[in-house]
């Protein structure tokens, strides 16, 4: 298989403190990943390196020139500024910035692509809501209908199911079924391990640095688990930087 990003040594942080550190491994192209640690691991930190958010302190990260079409990633509900005062259409046609830039003329295809997106999330109908009437519910399958436009093949989720209706996460578990069998390559950062071993065929458990990677049921075994949560009730916060003695 292709490898459609390869970390290489890489640590990533904020004013040099170390979130994630000496990570090393590929995700394959069409893999379901689930991400995955207690509180502060380094999971949503993760995705904002890939997508450039947060740059890297050492290492990198390599991306696959099949990538050169962009990358969708959702971030968490609560960075939505829900407030905004803007359409559920003014959010979904959003997916379409990467080919139609900010200024770009909406195209009667495109509010078309955008009603069969809203309709396959179940909001047909909803063009003209206002984002801050929608339910917590309501606001993800807008988000999950914007990443559907973005036709991306890595898309990136972070806890995308977080204060949701178990209807509506049965749903856009659905959807992320749908890119799985695309062959699009998906990276989900979850808390729900039940969830996780259900519906994601590899998971990276993270508690600052990998603790596993691989087939679901290897790196969810409880001796795996125990180091996370060890390893995230011991940090070192204070330290300023990181070094190998950190990854042994």
């Amino acid at each position: 298989m292709t490898a459609h990003l390869v970390f290489q040594n890489l640590t990533l942080g904020y004013d040099r403190h170390p979130a994630i550190h000496h990570l090393d491994g590929s995700v394959e192209a069409g893999s379901l990943t689930a991400i995955v640690g207690p509180n502060g691991a380094g999971k949503s930190t993760l995705l904002k390196g890939i997508v450039g958010i947060v740059r890297p302190l050492g290492g990198s990260i390599v991306k696959s020139e099949a990538l050169a079409g962009g990358v969708a990633y959702l971030p968490q509900i609560s960075e939505i500024d829900r407030t905004f005062p803007a359409t559920v259409f003014d959010l979904v046609s959003l997916g379409l910035w990467s080919r139609r830039g900010m200024l770009g003329r909406i195209t009667p295809a495109d509010r078309e692509a955008i009603g069969v997106a809203l309709a396959a999330v179940g909001l047909a109908g909803f063009q003209t809501r206002g984002v801050d009437t929608l339910s917590g519910g309501q606001l993800q399958r807008a988000l999950f209908a914007r990443v559907l436009l973005q036709d991306a093949r890595l898309i990136l989720l972070d806890e995308p199911f977080n204060a949701i209706d178990t209807r509506t996460v049965r749903d856009l578990i659905a959807i992320i079924g749908r890119w799985h069998g695309e062959k699009r390559t998906v990276l989900t950062v979850l808390h729900d391990l039940d969830l996780v071993r259900e519906h994601f065929p590899q998971t990276l458990l993270l508690a600052r640095r990998q603790v596993a990677w691989g087939e679901t049921r290897e790196a969810l075994k409880p001796e795996n688990l125990l180091v996370a949560r060890r390893l995230n009730e011991n940090p070192d916060d204070d330290a300023p930087w990181c070094d190998e003695r950190d990854a042994a």
